[in-house]
């Protein structure tokens, strides 16, 4: 494992629908954000932390998207896609990929906040341009190829009091 300097400039990168349904189907609970980016930093120099959510026209969800911004966390939402037969897709993999590459050129190291296997390719080519990159998810909902592909694999099942929030009442 690579020392984490203080000096390291770091950005966050969280795909919000993998962490929350991850939380949900294994522990029926919801994740505590701040301590995922509190993690995440380590102590080094946050640059920017983003959010990435799915808006649906009900719009519920508005009170969540205002307490990740409280905790200082940058929301990028996008809309619920709903196709004809009920199909639904809420995606950001593209959005997440472009940030990283587009944010990369001022940080160090780039946390993803995610468990997708989707963004291997994004970590390879973050490696290659001398960046560490550091992947923080549920180990039992995460790509084992994603893990071993970061310079470092944070399992939040290591500690889950740290991690969860409330049980949810379902």
């Amino acid at each position: 494992m690579t020392i984490k300097h203080k000096g390291q400039r770091v950005a966050v990168l969280i795909d919000v629908q993998n962490l929350y349904h991850s939380a949900k189907k294994l522990y029926n609970s919801h994740v505590d954000f701040s301590k995922v980016v509190e993690t995440a930093v380590s102590k080094r120099n946050l640059i920017r932390s983003f959010a990435y959510v799915i808006r649906t026209k009900t719009g519920e969800e508005k009170s969540f998207f205002e307490a990740l911004t409280n905790l200082g966390i940058e929301t990028r939402i996008k809309d619920l896609q709903e196709f004809q037969g009920g199909l639904k897709k809420g995606d950001w993999d593209v959005g997440i990929a472009i940030d990283a590459v587009r944010m990369s050129v001022s940080v160090d190291t780039v946390v993803l906040a995610t468990g997708d296997g989707d963004f291997i390719p994004l970590i390879e080519y973050l490696k290659n341009h001398g960046k560490r990159v550091e992947v923080i998810a549920f180990e039992r909902s995460a790509s084992s190829k994603l893990k071993d592909s970061a310079d470092e694999f944070i399992n939040l099942e290591e500690n889950t009091r740290r991690f969860l929030l409330k049980r949810l009442n379902t």
